[in-house]
This record gives C-alpha cells, structure tokens and sequence, in this order.
C-alpha cells in the first residue's frame, strides 16, 4: 500500500500541472498530453520534497520509481518558439528577378505573436548597413521584440548584431543547415512567392517594392491564418448584416469581401 502511495505522490510530483488519478491498485495513471507539460525535476529534488513531507526513503527507490522522462531535459526550439512567440520576432531575405534578369533582394521581419508582417522593403545591393537601417525602422524602441531569429547569412555582420545589442533584442541565429528553426519567416516567404511574386513581371525595385507593400497590406488585416483560428493578424471583425462586397487587391489576384 505504501509503494502504491509512494508512486502516485512520484507522478504527481513529475506531473503536477495535468491530472492524475489513482487506479483501485494505488498505481498512478498520468494523462499522456499532461505528461508532456511536466517540470523538469530530477530525483534529488523529488527526494527532499518527499523528506519534507514525512517520507523515509533513499534518492535511488525515487529515482526507480520515477517515471522515465523521454526526449532531452532541456527544452528544445519548438518549446522556445512556442513559449516566447510573443516576444520573438524573425527576419529573412529573399531573391526575386526582375523582367531584365537582374536580382532584387527583398527583406522581411515577422512577429511570431500574430504572424503580422511588420517590415518589408527592397534593395539591389544588401549590405549590413541597410539590414541595421531596416531593423531599426521596423521597431520603435518601446516595441522592440525580446528575440529576434535570423540565419547565418554573412550578411549579418558586426553592424547588425550591435544594432541588435543597442536597441535591447537578444540575437537568435539558427544552427547551421537548419532552415526549419526559422520555419515563421521561411513560410512567410513562401506564402509571398506563391501569392504574389511568381504572378507577376517584375519590373525594377520601385515596382517590387510597391506589390509587396500591397501584399503586406492584404496580409496583416485581410488574409485569413490557421494558426489565428481564421483570423488576420490584425484582427477582423465577423460581419452578420449587410451586402457582402469585393475589393480587388494586387490586380484581382486577390479579394477582400466584407458587408457593407
């Protein structure tokens, strides 16, 4: 009856914030997505707690009676991306060619929050400078995100990682060919190419750079997201009176219906 006890109070212990409940045997049986979400405690600290509470028992019974933990102690990138998505932003450059076979970069930086597209410019000639320039227009310094993620690019250099410094953001390079740990601005890119720019002939900077300042515009406060419940980043009201009308955005690639 004790050892039945002893393993209840151990998965409680692993797994206080879910639920567990008892069997008639005294076994515990844990929820396996609360299991998931357990504090990261090890058997010394499970052994002074249980001492703490009247329990005579040596660290190595608590240690076998411990459920076995899987996956690594600490917390991976998706943990962190999930955890800190509001105060996480991320950045990226892109290639797009123009109708006379030259390239044009353009650059990005999107909020993890509300998946809302907060910078978006273009330029011939990347150079750090105009990364640090860009960062800076893009946050305001009482609106600076905690974390900014970006690739290894050379490109951010010294200049961008001062700038980064001096204005508060905490720099989050990814690993090395791992494209998927800045999978928010990898996507973001993606949803560009196949809504706008593989549409359309670009003509020079000037042109790309107002369609994506268009694009930017439909994204925030028209396009709908999964990972919003549906919603845009800046949120839509949900419309029940009224005729339903259409707006052409970029030419008719796209249409913004709302009740008038």
């Amino acid at each position: 009856m004790a050892q039945g006890r002893l393993s209840l109070l151990l998965a409680l212990e692993v797994a206080p914030i879910g639920r567990a409940t008892a069997s008639r045997r005294g076994a515990a049986r844990i929820d396996p997505a609360d299991q998931r979400r357990h504090p990261l405690w090890g058997a010394p600290r499970i052994h002074g707690e249980l001492l703490k509470l009247g329990f005579k028992i040596a660290q190595s019974s608590v240690a076998k009676y411990m459920v076995k933990r899987r996956g690594p102690p600490n917390q991976g990138w998706r943990t962190f991306l999930r955890n800190h998505a509001p105060d996480i932003a991320a950045m990226d450059l892109f290639v797009v060619p123009t109708i006379g076979f030259d390239l044009l970069y353009a650059f990005v930086i999107v909020r993890l929050g509300r998946r809302d597209l907060v910078w978006i410019n273009v330029t011939a000639n990347p150079t750090a400078e105009w990364v640090a320039r860009q960062i800076t227009e893009a946050f305001p310094w009482d609106e600076a995100p905690q974390h900014l993620i970006r690739d290894r690019d050379r490109i951010y250099g010294t200049i961008v990682t001062r700038r980064l410094r001096a204005m508060g953001i905490r720099d989050k390079p990814t690993a090395p060919a791992s494209p998927w740990q800045n999978g928010f601005a990898e996507r973001l890119i993606g949803s560009i190419r196949r809504e706008c720019v593989d549409h359309i002939i670009v003509l020079g900077e000037m042109h790309l750079r107002r369609v994506l300042k268009s694009y930017a515009d439909y994204y925030n406060s028209v396009r709908t997201h999964r990972s919003l419940n549906k919603d845009a980043p800046v949120s839509r009201p949900v419309q029940r009176t009224g005729v339903i009308s259409s707006r052409a955005i970029l030419a008719g690639f796209h249409h913004h219906y709302a009740r008038v």
